[in-house]
């Protein structure tokens, strides 16, 4: 599944073929997607100018003078850019038809992925309203985990997962960042103090910051949205690496099942 840092990668893809570009049309080939999209899109959004690109969580918003386009490219959705004259495939379903003859291209093989529009505060929309703080965001910080944790006993990989309090920790870069931050996956979310709580949002931070610089990691039908494959999986320290021997301590990666994940630890660099 794409996650922030693939939605961010694509953002940054995106903006400087996209900002100040007029909407021409918006085909629509296949309106079932995880909600159906809005029959009269093209009508709304036809010769109006893309003013901004941002990113809630993993949502790409594209403002408008008039409202909000908000997509979720869902289980294996990417977005590129194309000339609007490549012919279309089998799955891609939804193209914006820009004024410079490109146009944006969703492409959703498993059609979890999602085309909205809202002419208020997108904000305030019932999929954005109730999402926690941005990861990369000032406001994101080892005090605000440790306040939000106490007297939760649910395990810290799935606390840190959650996206009332923080959005776009997925699973890979969940494990990831615990192991940096050295702590064990399974400890309860109020067990941890707040030093511990202080290294964990640093390395949030820092796993997500490198995975864009990376690209994302290709996952797989993703790709950035010039048709590039990230490779942040190059990087990995424990995702995906169970018995092979770990990269500062050389004990093999074990893994163990939580919400229907895998998780991926160092028995000996991750500590209850």
């Amino acid at each position: 599944m794409p996650e922030l840092p693939e939605v961010e990668t694509t953002r940054r893809g995106l903006l400087p073929h996209t900002r100040h570009r007029q909407i021409v049309d918006v085909i629509v080939r296949n309106p079932r997607l995880r909600w159906p999209i809005p029959d009269n899109l093209a009508a709304i959004t036809r010769h109006q100018t893309i003013t901004e690109l941002s990113r809630r969580g993993k949502y790409l918003l594209i403002h408008l003078g008039n409202g909000t386009i908000i997509i979720h490219l869902g289980m294996s959705g990417s977005l590129r850019i194309l000339d609007s004259a490549t012919p279309a495939g089998v799955h891609d379903h939804v193209d914006i038809v820009l004024d410079n003859q490109q146009c944006i291209r969703l492409r959703d093989p498993r059609r979890f992925g999602a085309v909205l529009w809202t002419e208020h505060d997108v904000f305030a929309h019932p999929l954005l309203a109730k999402l926690g703080v941005e990861p990369l965001s000032d406001e994101f910080t080892g005090d605000l985990l440790h306040l939000k944790s106490r007297g939760r006993t649910i395990a810290v990989k799935s606390f840190i997962m959650d996206s009332h309090i923080v959005v776009g920790v997925g699973n890979i870069y969940a494990n990831e960042a615990l192991f940096h931050a050295g702590i064990h996956p399974a400890l309860a979310a109020g067990k941890i103090s707040r030093p511990r709580y202080a290294r964990l949002a640093l390395a949030i931070r820092d796993t997500l910051g490198k995975a864009i610089i990376a690209g994302g990691s290709s996952l797989r039908d993703f790709v950035g949205s010039d048709g590039a494959a990230g490779y942040f999986q190059q990087q990995y320290f424990v995702y995906g690496r169970t018995g092979l021997p770990c990269r500062i301590c050389s004990q093999p990666i074990q893994q163990l099942r939580q919400n229907q994940r895998t998780t991926f630890y160092c028995p000996h660099c991750q500590k209850k």
